[in-house]
């Protein structure tokens, strides 16, 4: 059974909205949007580039390398029909755990479980 790990204290994650962190050794890509925390595999599955270095904007991180729109929650990618590899996350006390379980989806979320609707 894999165990919560720590990802990162909250604070700066809040301050900064984006932060890269390595985690049993995966970089992750953590997003403060809304008061959420969301957590993706840093290298973009596309184009290798890092994620946490992307434009958040409407739930969506927008990859550096090739423009590719991740949703926060779920990872897809709409035009692609691809998925991100996302982390479940919790946090407590003010300090953010990652599951390292990464999900990966095979099939178009539904629109409840996506941060918005698509589009």
């Amino acid at each position: 059974m894999t165990d919560w790990v720590k990802a990162a204290e909250l604070g700066p994650l809040r301050e900064r909205k984006k932060l890269k962190v390595t985690v049993a050794g995966e970089d992750i890509a953590l997003f403060f949007v809304e008061g959420s925390v969301y957590a993706l595999r840093d290298i973009c599955i596309h184009k290798q580039s890092r994620l946490s270095r992307g434009l958040v904007f409407k739930g969506k991180v927008v990859c550096p390398g090739h423009q590719w729109a991740f949703d926060l929650k779920t990872g897809w990618v709409d035009q692609w029909a691809k998925c991100q590899p996302v982390y479940p996350v919790k946090v407590e006390e003010d300090v953010v755990y990652v599951l390292m379980q990464p999900q990966v989806r095979d099939v178009e979320p539904a629109p409840h479980e996506r941060f918005c609707e698509a589009g």
